[in-house]
């Protein structure tokens, strides 16, 4: 198959159009469409279903482009460790971690790496879901779990505790809770129904010091633990939250200092063929000296 019309039509399956492709490659709307057709001619199938309203792959032309997404992704990360060949690394480099870990944790420590590595570009994102990094949907990862892929690096980066927190003011107002019995009689946010948790037990307060007769309610539902810590910072109730979100909060106070939720041991988890990888390698020694550093 000629190369330059499978780069195109990846292209036409990543835009949806041939008039959309065009404007990414600066060809003319009938110099794609000619391309896929001759394509298409070549193979002896169609790869696409015309509509008015664009294109859709048939299935022969979703395994087709399967495989070409997953030769780009691995042509694009020979370039980039051909690229790193030089003193300083340099190159794209996606992370991806959850959304709380992410935003409260990682994200204000990111200018530092930046300024220490500028060649370097960094993105995050961030996700409660977990991206496939055998897929290059992301580089490295940050998981609240153990990996379970063989295929893939993992290190231990640090163990996380959660705690149970709330605001001055709401404790003024409602009392400070001294058993976790008492927690009946409090304003709890958990984490929601709707949407896979980061990790199992996120929820454990609910159950702590409970009759078990008379599950307790919770005054609010948030499918994401930032949604959690937020909403603690306003006020409206008690949680349970991870200590790293809180290490440097002046307006969450810790209560019920015997009660701690089960142990979570986070990973730094990046696929085999990045071994080598210097912006890999350095990003990692970033993290374990931040880690290293305290602030938990």
């Amino acid at each position: 198959m000629d190369w330059d019309k499978l780069r195109i039509f990846h292209a036409v399956a990543e835009a949806g159009s041939f008039t959309h492709a065009g404007d990414t490659l600066n060809l003319s709307q009938s110099a794609v469409s000619r391309q896929v057709s001759a394509l298409e001619d070549s193979l002896h199938i169609p790869l696409f279903h015309r509509h008015a309203r664009g294109l859709i792959l048939t299935e022969q032309g979703e395994l087709l482009y399967r495989t070409v997404k997953d030769v780009f992704h691995k042509l694009s990360m020979a370039e980039a460790l051909i690229s790193e060949s030089r003193e300083r690394p340099s190159g794209p480099l996606k992370i991806t971690t959850t959304v709380a870990f992410g935003t409260t944790w990682l994200t204000p420590r990111i200018k530092e790496f930046v300024e220490l590595f500028p060649e370097v570009e960094v993105s995050l994102i961030l996700s409660d879901g977990s991206l496939d990094l055998s897929m290059r949907e992301a580089d490295v990862a940050i998981r609240m779990a153990k990996p379970r892929q063989p295929d893939l690096v993992q290190r231990l980066l640090l163990t996380v505790q959660s705690h149970v927190y709330a605001t001055p003011e709401y404790l003024g107002d409602h009392g400070t809770p001294t058993t976790a019995e008492n927690l009946d009689q409090h304003a709890i946010v958990l984490y929601g129904q709707d949407a896979a948790p980061p990790v199992a037990s996120i929820n454990w307060l609910i159950d702590a010091g409970a009759d078990p007769e008379q599950r307790r309610k919770p005054i609010l539902r948030i499918n994401n633990l930032y949604g959690i810590y937020r909403a603690v910072r306003s006020g409206l109730g008690i949680a349970a939250l991870p200590d790293y979100m809180v290490a440097e909060t002046s307006n969450l106070v810790r209560i019920l200092p015997e009660l701690a939720g089960p142990s979570i041991e986070a990973y730094f988890v990046y696929p085999e063929e990045l071994r080598q990888s210097k912006r890999v390698s350095v990003f990692r020694d970033f993290l374990l000296r931040k880690v290293a550093e305290g602030n938990f």
